[in-house]
């Protein structure tokens, strides 16, 4: 759990013997929230990251509180996915393509500040 020494036998037995989750579908800015509390006979990792993620929490920040590595926060993250315990929401490169105000429009209303 968070303050272990990184002795790569302790994440091989944390991860089950896994050094990649099946897919890449988090990355460090990946916002992680629970959607479960912890249960009892939980793996105490698993119990940690649904306490800290009552709120939405980043990729990072997990690894950076549980103070292991990321790839290893990734494998249990994606675990936690597959059981349903948890959510995971990539942050948006910005407003949708509809939200984006037509150009001429802007235009236009550059053009009548500029006549006040």
């Amino acid at each position: 759990m968070p303050g272990h020494d990184h002795d790569p036998g302790r994440f091989y037995t944390v991860t089950g013997g896994r050094s990649r989750v099946r897919e890449n579908a988090l990355d460090l800015a990946t916002m992680i929230t629970s959607v479960t509390d912890p249960a009892p006979g939980m793996p105490s990792e698993w119990a940690h990251i649904l306490r800290l993620c009552r709120r939405p929490l980043a990729v990072a920040e997990i690894a950076a509180r549980l103070r292991l590595p990321v790839a290893v926060v990734k494998i249990l993250l994606s675990d936690l996915l597959d059981a349903h315990r948890i959510t995971a929401r990539r942050p948006t490169t910005g407003p949708p393509d509809d939200a984006i105000p037509d150009p001429e429009l802007l235009r236009k209303v550059l053009s009548g500040l500029r006549r006040l």
